[in-house]
């Protein structure tokens, strides 16, 4: 039985320490412009960019292959922060900026095909086959993907409502 316990603990140790080897010399370098432009973006994943998700967003961004008025989502506020970051002036008349917005269900015309919520980066929307859908506001990015993909037109979307967490105190006015 002693035997049996310090053969596998000297096994695990000796496997770790190769692992630990392996990772020390073996370790790809990463570009740190393209964890600075990551951090900028807002991690939903939903591919309206026209990239997979955020992180090749953030890497053509730092090989500029990419327009910093990528971000749907994103709006004004995180082209300019691209921008800055990049220190390149971009002309921001065509971005829309609605500004942060909410999916919502009208659930009566809702016919719960489950299609919203397939195409939902972050599972914010939440419902069974022939039922009705629903959207948790906590879990939801904005990014609009099941607005387009909804048959019946039941998924809208609607101002982030102020209340208490996501109010911001309005800037004074400059004279």
């Amino acid at each position: 039985m002693f035997i049996a316990v310090a053969s596998l603990t000297l096994m695990g140790i000796a496997l770790g320490g190769l692992l630990g080897l392996a990772a020390r010399y073996l370790a790809v370098e990463e570009n740190p412009l393209e964890a600075e432009l990551q951090a900028l973006l807002p991690g939903s994943q939903c591919g309206q960019c026209g990239f997979v998700g955020c992180a090749q967003a953030a890497a053509a961004l730092a090989r500029n292959e990419a327009a910093p008025t990528l971000c749907p989502p994103g709006g004004r506020a995180v082209a300019e922060a691209i921008a800055a970051r990049l220190g390149i002036r971009i002309d921001l008349a065509a971005v829309r900026d609605d500004g942060p917005q909410l999916a919502f269900v009208a659930e009566d015309i809702c016919t719960g095909c489950c299609r919203c919520s397939k195409v939902c980066p972050t599972d914010a929307i939440i419902g069974a086959a022939k039922q009705i859908h629903n959207v948790i506001r906590e879990a939801c990015t904005g990014c609009g993907a099941c607005v387009d993909r909804c048959p019946t037109e039941a998924m809208g979307m609607v101002p982030v409502p102020v209340t208490l967490p996501h109010w911001i105190w309005p800037r004074p006015a400059t004279v």
